[in-house]
């Protein structure tokens, strides 16, 4: 079950929203609509659902509405049309239509922010920051301690505890409103482009330590971005927003390998492929690959074949007439112990990983399943096609088996 779900969503500027809606509803563009009524329109028709767990990225250039869609989360924009459903202690409550109690309860208890600029108070320490929400929630003074030297040490903190914001750099600034949206206990984090008022090396390391602490934590996160390259790399899926309306809702390769127009094409043109696409979505499906008397061509340059049994389970492979072994590497595993023998990965092997290991190894490699299923093949031909842009789903240009290869 999603844990935020998005109906029809119309969010207008305005005490009165019923004028632009009407002309919603005529076909009006957002421009048309500023025009004749001088009214704003922040999200038009948003459907979106997001489940427990997942870093949802919502993304698009400057006023495309995905600040505007984050704060209808936690009220601070108001729905003009449409429903908003958080699930809290299995109740869908409708931020769109709920009572002011609940909404302070889902501020307080189910949803915390992290906003662009920092937001620290400049009077109080790191520490009292951290704090403040946990005051405002009522909890008693030696709990408050236990959670902020908690979150402190998850962030890297400790020392600066007693440090007031401007001793501290960005990146340490934003920590610190990292850790005391962590210390509110909310399942549901909302983040309105946290990093991207920090240099990019800082940027970096914080969205390694964000992807670091949701391993640990598995928060549902809902992330505001306008880079693709760090929306491809935190997002489980990511919603691409234009004038106020998602164009795209879909995991990161989908996005990369099948945009939905020529918007979403253009923004992903010159995306870096390397951390994005996997070895599934790369490779030569083994049906695609040259087949001669039971056995499948992985690599024509080397001479190199294939068998699988009924299950299509690796039975073996040979080198012309000589058995190749076949080495199995696994995320994580170091490539410099890698032979130089064909190697055999799981699907899920990033792109990046898969140029190294076809750099050591000096063979293609072999994608299996998490059942040990053959799947197909990344050679050469597969890594250069990817890193050069081209149609994934199109066929490799065929390539004539040597004639030894099929004595």
């Amino acid at each position: 079950m999603s844990i935020i779900r998005f109906d029809d969503v119309d969010v207008i500027f305005a005490a009165r929203p019923k004028p632009a809606l009407d002309l919603l509803d005529q076909g009006f563009s957002r421009p048309e609509i500023l025009q004749k009524t001088g009214l704003i329109v922040g999200v038009e028709k948003a459907n979106l659902a997001i489940n427990k767990g997942e870093i949802c990225v919502l993304m698009g250039l400057s006023g495309s509405g995905k600040s505007s869609l984050l704060r209808c989360i936690n009220g601070l924009n108001t729905v003009s049309r449409g429903k908003l459903f958080v699930e809290h202690q299995g109740r869908q409550i409708d931020i769109a239509s709920c009572t002011c109690a609940e909404l302070k309860i889902m501020r307080t208890q189910r949803i915390a922010m992290v906003f662009q600029k920092f937001a620290l108070m400049p009077w109080l320490t790191v520490r009292e920051n951290i704090s403040f929400g946990l005051e405002m929630q009522g909890r008693p003074e030696k709990e408050r301690r236990k959670l902020v030297d908690e979150k402190l040490e998850l962030v890297g903190l400790t020392q600066w505890r007693n440090k007031k914001p401007h001793e501290l750099s960005g990146g340490m600034q934003q920590r610190v409103g990292l850790a005391r949206a962590l210390a509110m206990d909310a399942d549901i984090l909302l983040m309105d482009e946290p990093f991207s008022a920090l240099d990019p090396l800082i940027r970096q390391g914080l969205q390694d330590e964000l992807l670091d602490l949701q391993r640990k934590l598995h928060k549902t996160i809902v992330f505001v971005s306008h880079d693709l390259d760090e929306a491809l790399k935190l997002g489980t899926r990511i919603a691409i927003m234009k004038d106020g309306k998602i164009i795209q809702y879909s995991k990161p390769e989908e996005i990369v390998l099948n945009p939905a127009d020529d918007y979403v094409r253009n923004f992903v043109a010159h995306t870096n492929p390397l951390n994005v696409l996997c070895a599934k979505s790369l490779m030569t499906a083994l049906d695609k690959c040259v087949f001669v008397a039971g056995e499948y061509c992985i690599d024509t340059t080397q001479n190199l074949w294939l068998t699988v049994n009924p299950h299509r389970h690796l039975s073996s492979v040979r080198t012309g007439a000589t058995t190749a072994r076949v080495q199995l590497w696994s995320p994580g595993g170091r490539m410099d112990v890698l032979a130089r023998q064909p190697t055999g990965v799981p699907a899920t092997t990033t792109m990046r990983d898969a140029l190294q290991i076809r750099y050591e190894t000096g063979h293609s490699l072999i994608v299996r399943d998490e059942t040990g299923t053959v799947l197909g093949i990344v050679g050469d031909g597969e890594l250069y096609r990817a890193l050069l842009g081209h149609n994934l789903s199109a066929p490799l240009p065929a390539e004539p088996a040597r004639e030894s290869s099929v004595a």
